[in-house]
């Protein structure tokens, strides 16, 4: 049965990008604002890179710092996100199996992948949690809404 499900069933249709230049404050906010966990880079509409919510986790400055507040808030606002993002960003297409998406996650250690067309364009995102929300609603159909 689930040999048949197709990433296009059970993707997020929206990309939410941000550009390499955008500063780790905005894309953590973007993140924030959107409750999602990684956003898609994309220069000039190419797919260039993944930022994740660990990412900006590991740029973040640690408490042990002797910096000020201040130095802190200017530091981290200079930051950009091609800086720290992923730029070996496995990609999937929607009308690939289900499977095929679970086994590159597994294998590549990833949470999610940007799922392109043809022409490698990001037209969407597929997550854990969308795998395991396909895995329940097809244990049981009234367990899942949305």
């Amino acid at each position: 049965m689930l040999e048949n499900v197709k990433v296009q069933e059970w993707m997020t249709n929206r990309v939410i990008s941000v550009s390499p230049s955008t500063s780790i404050s905005n894309a953590h906010q973007i993140m924030k604002e959107n409750g999602v966990r990684r956003l898609v880079v994309l220069d000039h509409d190419h797919l260039v890179g993944i930022i994740t919510i660990g990412d900006v986790r590991e740029a973040s400055p640690s408490d042990a710092t002797t910096l000020s507040i201040w130095e802190l808030n200017y530091l981290w606002a200079q930051l950009t996100v091609e800086k720290v993002m992923s730029r070996d960003v496995h990609t999937i297409k929607a009308d690939q199996p289900i499977l095929d998406a679970a086994e590159i996650m597994l294998n590549q250690k990833v949470s999610g992948v940007p799922v392109v067309d043809d022409r490698g364009n990001a037209i969407g995102m597929l997550t854990e949690s969308d795998i395991f929300r396909m895995l329940v609603k097809s244990r049981n159909p009234a367990l899942v809404t949305g």
